[in-house]
């Protein structure tokens, strides 16, 4: 593929994002070029891979024309440059890490959002605080039988972590409990009331993708939220 080729995909997927959600990344684009499966970016966001360039099918050299061609795009378009957090969806949170060397220049970049300039301040803050925040761990509701790394045991739900699958009391995350999808308000209200939370996912086989089963949040907040005025 010619470098004008190249820099016209680029062109189109960070366009294409950005029209979809007033912003647009770094990750958005290779998603956009094919050339990073959805797929293996949950598998990073869940702490899985050790750096996100590990999943990208194209080779570095290829990528950094690639992003060199997405931050020119952006500076014409007058997007406003927004560095955003990214933490692994693991029970301690840690930083993700995007490329293969960890240079901190090259993971500004990735970190880096280029917003719409056509929002207000107010919302370019409300977007940076959205983006910004730590996204939920995921607990699967597993469809085989499965044993935890940590105590031998199994369960009806697990979390994946670095060395395998772990069984709720090993995750700590044992005194959760569980509200089943189907009630968006009560599941709004539980999830802002909870200190912590995880979304619940099991594998559909017909559909080929984890369909979210419901949330597990700390008793306490589900009882606030049943408690709410509005609530029923």
């Amino acid at each position: 593929m010619g470098r004008a080729a190249l820099e016209d995909r680029v062109q189109r997927a960070a366009a294409d994002a950005l029209a979809a959600q007033q912003y647009v990344s770094a990750v958005d684009v290779l998603v956009g070029l094919g050339w990073l499966a959805p797929t293996h970016v949950d598998h990073w966001r869940q702490g899985r891979v050790d750096c996100l360039e590990r999943m990208v099918q194209a080779n570095l050299s290829k990528v950094t024309t690639a992003m060199t061609y997405f931050r020119r795009w952006a500076g014409r378009r007058g997007l406003v440059a927004s560095e955003t957090a990214y933490v692994a969806r693991t029970r301690d949170r840690r930083p993700l890490r995007f490329s293969v060397s960890g240079s901190e220049t090259i993971e500004r970049a990735y970190r880096t959002h280029w917003v719409s300039p056509q929002l207000s301040p107010a919302r370019r803050e409300r977007l940076a605080e959205r983006s910004s925040r730590p996204p939920d761990l995921v607990v699967i509701s597993p469809v085989k039988e499965w044993t935890c790394t940590s105590c031998a045991g199994t369960g009806d739900l697990l979390l994946m972590r670095d060395n395998g699958p772990a069984c709720m009391r090993c995750a700590g995350l044992d005194h959760l409990e569980f509200l089943a999808a189907g009630d968006a308000g009560l599941t709004r209200r539980a999830h802002r009331a909870s200190e912590m939370s995880a979304v619940v996912v099991r594998f559909s086989r017909t559909r080929k993708r984890y369909e979210r089963q419901g949330l597990l949040v700390e008793p306490a907040a589900l009882e606030l939220a049943r408690g709410a005025p509005g609530s029923g």
